[in-house]
């Protein structure tokens, strides 16, 4: 078992980091969350979960390892595999999958993409005992649709974007994330935002 990887950020794309251990580039999977953490030739640590399957080892990366573990718990539900359990934490914090657990909220949950209404209630029932109580309280007055902002930003800014051509690529965004409602997901609005960029290249 890997337990994390440290090294220096020697590439970032829309879903992985290569980080640089020992002379050898490690591809880690990631969220949009964390790949807007990091920046390439900059130290970084990750957690880390490896995934074996008969025909390939996937190693998924997290920030913390809070985020390491729900997204190990995650799997344990029926018909939750790593991309899922990945999708999961794209979209919502440990603490917040918490609260949708423990709250019963199906709507969270169907936010997901891949998650369905049959499918979140399902998991309400299967997660119920196994995710623990949220840690944190949310915060309260905290815009929900700034955070998407500043999220996209930072990875762009990571993926090695000027700041000018991040600020016209969110811009550009905008109008998608408005339409999703409260609570856009950040990892669809990258690439699509990347798809904007390649275009005024």
């Amino acid at each position: 078992m890997i337990a994390f990887v440290s090294g220096a950020v020697a590439a970032l794309a829309p879903d992985t980091a290569v980080i640089e251990v020992g002379g050898v580039g490690m591809t880690v999977q990631c969220t949009p969350n964390t790949l807007s953490t990091l920046r390439i030739g900059q130290p970084a640590k990750l957690h880390t979960s490896l995934v074996v399957r008969e025909d390939s080892l996937t190693l998924y990366g997290f920030a913390d390892d809070d985020e390491r573990q729900v997204f190990e718990l995650l799997q344990t539900a029926s018909g939750v595999g790593p991309r899922l359990a990945q999708a999961m934490l794209a979209v919502h914090a440990p603490d917040a999958l918490r609260r949708a657990v423990a709250t019963g909220d199906e709507k969270a949950l169907t936010a997901v993409p891949g998650i369905g209404k049959k499918g979140a209630q399902k998991l309400l029932l299967e997660l119920k005992d196994r995710l623990g109580a949220p840690v944190g309280a949310p915060a309260v007055g905290a815009p929900v649709t700034q955070g998407w902002r500043d999220q996209l930003h930072a990875a762009l800014i990571g993926l090695g974007y000027a700041t000018r051509e991040a600020d016209e690529a969110v811009a550009a965004v905008t109008p998608q994330a408005e339409a999703a409602g409260g609570a856009p997901q950040v990892g669809q609005l990258l690439k699509a935002a990347l798809q904007t960029l390649n275009r005024t290249r």
